[in-house]
């Protein structure tokens, strides 16, 4: 069944005249939001901590951020921007009790609110409006006069008028000029955590990782190896970016793309998909949702070690040196 795509001709920016929007969190998507939907006529309020770069961020950027229980309790309009690992505690804390009938909560990604981590009170609508795109691409392509594709969800028991809200929003932001797609709460949150961790960066890292050890275990030198399994994953993605895998093999070398066909089934084999399903069958039915939370509530010890062991990587260090080469790419160290 072919999805539901709305534009700009079916959404009604004048539902949002009159309502306060609150945006918690001015982090990423949080400046792109707060910033589209004030130049788009909005009334926006930004909630953030104070003595953060964010919260400086946001003052230069001309609001002036409240805390988040005082945000809410101005807000008709509340869109959650925060971490997905803060968001429950937040919304225990400072957001719930302060939520009025006839509110509505809007989420950028649906973990919390699948995972049950968020009991909206009665009479409170939750919807999904969520940019495909992070919040520097949200707000460039706002003004430029484009816009970022979003996919809209509602909650339990939210309705027509809901819909109508969140399509006003998602024209606020600029989305409705790209086109939004209408989902599921479930679908969203499944197939964004699935994306991730099976290709987009689980995935790919571990790819990019085997393949530089295995050039650098064989002799080569590891200059090469970086060249050929990192520096132009940009090269190759680019093209499929742009018009799909035939616009990649069209553009590479008849050796490449005969290598393509030929070797890659190989490497991504019947039990890498038979894991890919497991991993899939983990999201849906909450374990991976559950270890996350439980990692958290821990103060995070076994993320904190890969996330320093990952970056003592040989592939990073040598990446650091070939992109000081390279004035032409605006190299970003973390």
């Amino acid at each position: 069944m072919p999805a539901t795509i709305y534009y700009d001709k079916d959404a009604d920016l004048s539902l949002l005249k009159n309502k306060t929007i609150a945006i918690l969190g001015y982090g990423s998507q949080g400046h792109g939001h707060a910033q589209n939907l004030r130049d788009s006529g909005c009334n926006v309020i930004v909630a953030e901590l104070p003595g953060t770069a964010n919260y400086e961020q946001a003052v230069k950027d001309g609001f002036q951020p409240l805390s988040a229980s005082e945000a809410v309790k101005k807000g008709d309009i509340i869109t959650i921007l925060l971490p997905d690992e803060v968001q429950g505690d937040v919304f225990r804390t400072q957001i719930r009790d302060n939520l009025s009938p006839g509110n509505i909560l809007v989420c950028s990604h649906g973990f919390n609110y699948h995972f049950g981590q968020f009991d909206i009170p009665k009479g409170v609508s939750a919807i999904l409006v969520a940019p495909k795109g992070p919040g520097h691409l949200v707000r460039a392509e706002y003004v430029r006069g484009a816009g970022v594709p979003c996919l809209l969800a509602l909650g339990e028991g939210a309705g027509d008028e809901a819909r109508k809200i969140g399509l006003a929003y998602a024209k606020g932001i600029g989305g409705t000029r790209a086109g939004v797609i209408e989902t599921t709460f479930a679908e969203e949150t499944e197939t964004d955590l699935f994306g991730e961790q099976v290709v987009l960066c689980g995935g790919l890292s571990a790819l990019i990782k085997a393949g530089y050890e295995t050039l650098v275990e064989a002799g080569y030198q590891p200059e090469m190896a970086y060249f050929e399994c990192v520096h132009e994953v940009k090269l190759i993605v680019d093209l499929i970016y742009q018009g799909g895998l035939n616009y990649m093999r069209y553009s590479i070398s008849n050796t490449a793309e005969y290598g393509d066909y030929s070797r890659g089934p190989r490497i991504v084999t019947d039990q890498t998909k038979a894991e890919m399903k497991k991993i899939l069958a983990e999201i849906q039915d909450g374990s991976f949702a559950r270890e996350w939370i439980l990692e958290n509530k821990a103060n995070a010890p076994a993320f904190k070690a890969m996330r320093r062991l990952e970056r003592q990587h040989p592939v990073e260090e040598v990446g650091r040196q070939l992109r000081r080469l390279m004035s032409w790419i605006d190299a970003k160290e973390y």
